[in-house]
């Protein structure tokens, strides 16, 4: 039987040695200030509230941010190390 293959996480000094010098990623997260709960008697109530705040909500809507919250999209970005 071949040796297995070491887990990523499973020696911690092994990817330490790694990470020298790498950036450090903070992820902040959005907190909301205030939250409220508003209820519409029916879908015509619901869409003159979202024309309101121009933003798209239907009947199966939970929540939403106010101004709308626009996440950024960083999948298309490139990290290179130039020598």
């Amino acid at each position: 039987m071949k040796d297995k293959q070491p887990e990523l996480f499973e020696n911690e000094k092994a990817w330490k040695e790694h990470w020298q010098g790498m950036p450090e990623f903070v992820q902040p997260q959005d907190r909301e200030y205030a939250k409220i709960i508003i209820r519409f008697r029916n879908e015509s109530d619901l869409q003159d509230f979202a024309k309101l705040i121009n933003q798209k909500l239907n009947k199966n809507s939970q929540c939403t941010w106010h101004p709308e919250l626009v996440k950024d999209i960083k999948n298309n970005l490139v990290y290179i190390d130039e020598p």
